[in-house]
């Protein structure tokens, strides 16, 4: 038997002054230090609540400790491992979780009594500590502490922590409890096991509405989907659907459009935690793993399949919380809806309840101006009041039709310049959107689908017709499908009141466009003349222009590349002149 003394570091007065806020908080600690030391697996062992003299017991088979570590680590109160050896492990290169080197006395919060047992490289140390001990010394350092060291097979490594004694007047740990919090922080690794009480963790663990749905779809194949809608207070710290694909884990979790749909509550995204096993998206992962590529019709559809499954669950859980959000808001709006017209009452209702679905959990002062704008556009622009004065002069005499002419003129201004406000705000929001690393073809497309007026005048007439998207549809699933699946374009192709066609190939804004990208959209206009003998204008929009861009004059007729940058300034310049003009503010 040898005696070793914890050392003090500088750190130690302000760091054991900080609590821990629960005892599953402090044996989470020991699971943290079982992490850095490079674990695959870690079993948590609580006592059934009538057998409090029973021990908790945290065993792992991580790289275990030696009596030299031991005295050179270990025994180094609050001192910052990352300092000493890096952020990484050494193994398998996890982040380190510890950082203030107290974490070996979380245990001691539980219990009275931290046995400590650890194997490594042919020997096993081992050593107790009681929380009596503390009170009855007042140099840490003098406190004595024996180190029993024998030989052991050399094939055993790992920790094994064993806290008996439990402190009585502290709330027994909940294992369910501690397994939430386990999995908010482990749930997404793929080499790290824990079991508590034998139960290995699952999202079954979660607070909440939890589901199981399997299905096979026609292209995808067999899927298996398991989430839980949380009830918990607080959201999640990795919420989403991890996808796994042959065993493993590709990206980070998803949403499948949920994240961008208009109708949804953002901060209900943060309640939604699981995963689906879809082999078949195999041929659809990129070679680093680290996502799906981009445009995968498989994923789409799948998204299609399993977003209306998620709303369901979402909606079983938070609907009568929206419900009654919605009700308390729409007390102080009834009178004004009351005094619309019944065509606008039924049109203001729907919008109103789209928007307070979407603003679910904000408070009412943010959401009840949002309302008001869609009331106040409703009540003031009524054309149809200015055109019942017209139609009613017209029966009378000729001075009294010209002024009423003249109240329309003013509804019409009122109108533009209320828009051209609207349009400006547009554009400020677009252009964050544009300057966001992040933003993909996608959101680009679905954000300017309607709103084709920011290209300028020329394009405004344009618009998105149901026959003409279901013929786009069917030629993209004929000519993009096998291994030229992953090459499907995101473009938009619209009709105008003349039948000219307008197609449009959309890049991310961080994309600076070659000769390959021109290239491939006036390829796609020849993949769709078949279907029209109308004319088909290109537009080919990105972030930049590169060198090998082709000339203006060397381009193909009716074919037009813009920048982002560009549309964006040019539109709100237009807009800035027409509010200066109708003397409106212009926008900076």
């Amino acid at each position: 038997m040898k005696n070793i003394a914890f050392q003090v570091d500088i750190r130690l007065a302000k760091l054991l002054s900080e609590n821990y806020r629960s005892s599953e908080k402090a044996i989470k600690e020991l699971v943290d230090n079982a992490w850095d030391a490079d674990s695959e697996s870690v079993s948590v062992t609580f006592p059934e609540p009538t057998m409090m003299n029973n021990p908790i017991i945290i065993h792992d088979n991580g790289s275990g400790m030696t009596e030299e570590e031991l005295r050179r680590e270990y025994m180094v109160i609050a001192s910052d491992r990352r300092l000493r050896r890096g952020d990484l492990t050494p193994q398998k290169r996890r982040k380190v979780k510890g950082k203030k080197g107290i974490g070996k006395f979380a245990g001691l919060m539980a219990a009275n009594t931290m046995k400590l047992e650890t194997w490594t490289r042919g020997k096993k140390c081992e050593f107790s500590l009681c929380s009596s001990d503390f009170d009855t010394t007042e140099d840490i350092e003098s406190l004595p502490i024996d180190l029993i060291v024998e030989d052991c097979e050399t094939n055993l490594h790992g920790t094994c922590i064993t806290l008996s004694n439990l402190r009585q007047s502290l709330a027994f740990p909940n294992p369910d409890k501690f397994r939430q919090l386990l999995l908010q922080e482990y749930g997404r690794e793929g080499d790290f096991e824990i079991t508590v009480n034998g139960k290995s963790l699952g999202i079954d663990d979660i607070q909440g509405n939890h589901s199981q749905h399997e299905a096979n779809l026609p292209s995808v194949g067999n899927i298996k989907l398991e989430f839980t809608i949380s009830n918990q207070k607080g959201k999640l710290k990795q919420p989403g659907i991890s996808i796994r694909v042959g065993g493993k884990v590709v990206g980070k979790p998803e949403f499948f459009g949920l994240d961008i749909a208009d109708d949804f509550p953002p901060k209900l995204l943060d309640k939604i935690y699981g995963e689906i096993e879809v082999d078949g998206l195999f041929d659809h992962v990129t070679a680093d793993w680290g996502a799906l590529v981009e445009n995968s019709e498989l994923f789409e559809e799948l998204s299609k399949h399993v977003q209306p499954i998620i709303r369901e669950k979402v909606k079983e859980e938070y609907g009568r919380e929206i419900n009654l959000a919605q009700a308390r808001l729409q007390k102080r709006i009834n009178e004004r809806l009351a005094s619309l017209p019944e065509y606008k009452r039924l049109y203001a209702d729907k919008a109103i309840k789209s928007v307070l679905g979407r603003y679910y959990g904000e408070p009412e002062s943010k959401v009840e101006p949002i309302v008001c704008v869609i009331l106040d556009a409703l009540e003031i622009t009524d054309y149809r009041t200015v055109l019942e004065y017209i139609h009613e002069a017209a029966h009378s005499d000729i001075s009294k039709l010209a002024g009423v002419l003249v109240e329309f003129g003013l509804a019409e201004i009122a109108i533009v310049g209320d828009q051209a406000k609207g349009r400006l705000e547009f554009l400020d929001q677009f252009e964050l959107l544009c300057q966001t690393k992040e933003t993909d073809e996608k959101l680009i497309h679905s954000s300017l689908e309607n709103n084709l007026w920011i290209f300028g005048v020329q394009y405004s007439v344009f618009s998105s017709n149901k026959t003409l998207k279901r013929q786009v549809e069917d030629c993209l699933g004929q000519k993009y499908t096998g291994k030229r699946s992953s090459k499907r374009p995101d473009l938009m192709l619209s009709v105008s009141y003349a039948n000219e066609y307008l197609l449009i190939e959309f890049k991310r804004p961080s994309h600076s466009l070659k000769h390959e990208d021109y290239q491939q959209a006036t390829g796609y206009r020849n993949d769709f003349i078949p279907f029209t003998n109308a004319n088909i204008k290109v537009l080919l929009i990105g972030g930049k222009r590169g060198s090998d861009l082709p000339p203006a004059h060397n381009q193909e007729a009716n074919t037009n590349i813009m920048i982002f940058d560009e549309i964006i300034s040019n539109s709100r310049n237009q807009l800035n002149w027409l509010l200066t003009e109708l003397g409106g503010e212009a926008h900076a």
